[in-house]
């Protein structure tokens, strides 16, 4: 399986619910092509600082913004490949750089050793980034299914369907497999547009006849305010149930 390890592309996010999705599906036929991978369970490890530095930033969506995952296609096992990418975005293109990896060699990274990347300035860009944020380390696995289709005239024309996104915060290991919480409703798939030039006047004429529009969403961001939102309504709760027992004490 070859995989690139370079990337610049506009990438465009939507959100969309069942029947948009299936709708699309079928006029998409003729036009695009599922990929020879069909679904794919796709798993990451997300890496942060212990003040989530990383995700803080992206969630305010300033003009540049970069985060780094480890990935794997299906859940790895022992002498399996997975891949360590960095991903920046700086006004609406996304750049990507991509290096692979053996399993084994996970805890060896997450320590800021080499990994050996054929490509040199790929592993300085890595090597660089664990060391820029202090104290960095797994901090989130996130995994979803998902649909890749190829436009048949422009191959560089991907468009890929995401479903069941999964999170958890502990047991932080590719090989422990997919589960966890769910973040979003069963029906909903996080749709991305992924090109190099225009997109295709015949692609955007079938989203302006579903009513289908951008959205800003960031997986590992999404997940991570999910988590942040309970803690403070959890916090609240507490601060409640605190001024009802003080009330209590005052009057008995």
């Amino acid at each position: 399986m070859a995989f690139q390890t370079v990337f610049k592309r506009v990438e465009k996010k939507y959100l969309l619910d069942g029947h948009q999705y299936e709708e699309l599906r079928k006029r998409l036929e003729g036009y695009m092509t599922v990929d020879q991978y069909g679904e794919t369970t796709i798993c990451n490890i997300y890496y942060d600082t212990p003040e989530h530095l990383i995700v803080r930033r992206s969630i305010d969506k300033p003009v540049y913004k970069e985060k780094l995952r480890v990935r794997s296609y299906g859940t790895p096992e022992a002498g399996g490949t997975v891949f360590v990418e960095i991903k920046k975005k700086f006004k609406g293109v996304v750049y990507k750089r991509r290096a692979s990896m053996k399993l084994e060699q996970t805890d060896d990274f997450n320590r800021g050793a080499p990994i050996g990347a054929k490509d040199r300035q790929i592993e300085n860009e890595l090597r660089y980034f664990m060391k820029f944020y202090k104290g960095i380390a797994p901090a989130m696995y996130l995994s979803y299914d998902r649909i890749a289709m190829f436009g048949n005239e422009d191959k560089e024309l991907r468009v890929t369907f995401d479903r069941n996104l999964t999170f958890r915060e502990t047991d932080l290991k590719l090989e422990s497999g997919s589960y966890g919480r769910k973040a979003l409703p069963p029906d909903v798939r996080i749709m991305e547009i992924k090109i190099t030039n225009a997109m295709p006047l015949w692609l955007s004429h079938f989203l302006d006849e579903l009513k289908i529009y951008p959205a800003s969403y960031s997986k590992y961001g999404s997940c991570y305010e999910i988590v942040e939102r309970e803690k403070l309504e959890g916090k609240n709760e507490n601060d409640k149930n605190n001024e009802k027992k003080e009330k209590v004490t005052c009057c008995a």
